[in-house]
């Protein structure tokens, strides 16, 4: 049996539907909200903040509550390897990024260098930027790589693209395959919080290790996503 609090979620859902509410525009306050439906304030509110967690409404303390539209959900299989670019635009999205930094550093980070088998005086190429969805900022990336194998895709300063045909078309590296670790980012992570539109958002970090076609390790990546965009599922055999 639905809770008081569903049920009223599904009557704000359909007041939002039936009054013909768009897309920017205010949602009543929760007390106009409450008398309507008979109910006590604290039930409005848990309703709206269960709405918010699903993308359909945006509190803003102080000015309301807005109806927004949600992105559509993104699959994708943990078995297969895809770019967060492919990923998105599998789920016919607009894909934009916005580049924090490319650049070279003289040594490497010591939780870098083990996995990828370097020395700590091995110089590396750090990539940083945001992915967007229809404007909307859904993953965060840093990315590193041995300067010996990516240093073609250094130009000045500026990077755009997939990371992954970057690296294969300048400098002939093709990936194929990544060991990945699935984390949940403490919420005070900087990088994290990016992508935290609100209380009740998710993060998930993959931390990721790539390899190419001859077993090197090429690129590990620190991929922040954001859980209700992207919805990761893996078929399991008895």
């Amino acid at each position: 049996m639905a809770s008081k609090q569903e049920k009223i979620k599904q009557r704000i859902e359909d007041y939002i539907r039936d009054s013909g509410i768009g897309q920017g525009e205010k949602l009543p306050p929760e007390t106009v909200l409450a008398q309507a439906f008979q109910v006590s304030r604290t039930t409005v509110r848990g309703a709206i903040q269960r709405l918010e967690s699903e993308g359909k409404l945006l509190v803003k303390h102080g000015s309301g509550t807005f109806i927004t539209r949600p992105l559509p959900a993104i699959p994708s299989s943990l078995d297969r390897l895809y770019s967060i670019g492919d990923m998105i635009r599998s789920a016919g999205l607009q894909e934009d990024e916005q580049l924090e930094y490319i650049k070279r550093l003289d040594s490497c980070p010591h939780d870098i260098a083990e996995p990828m088998e370097l020395r700590r005086q091995d110089p590396v190429i750090v990539l940083e930027r945001t992915r967007t969805a229809n404007g909307e900022a859904v993953a965060h990336s840093i990315n590193y790589m041995p300067e010996q194998i990516a240093e073609a895709i250094l130009v000045d300063g500026s990077f755009a693209g997939s990371l992954f045909q970057n690296l294969e078309y300048k400098a002939g590296v093709r990936i194929v395959g990544a060991y990945s670790e699935i984390t949940v980012p403490s919420r005070t992570d900087l990088h994290a919080r990016r992508l935290i539109t609100s209380p009740q958002s998710a993060v998930l970090l993959f931390k990721q290790l790539h390899y190419d076609e001859l077993n090197r390790q090429v690129l590990y990546s620190f991929d922040y996503v954001r859980s209700d965009i992207f919805q990761f599922w893996i078929r399991r055999n008895r």
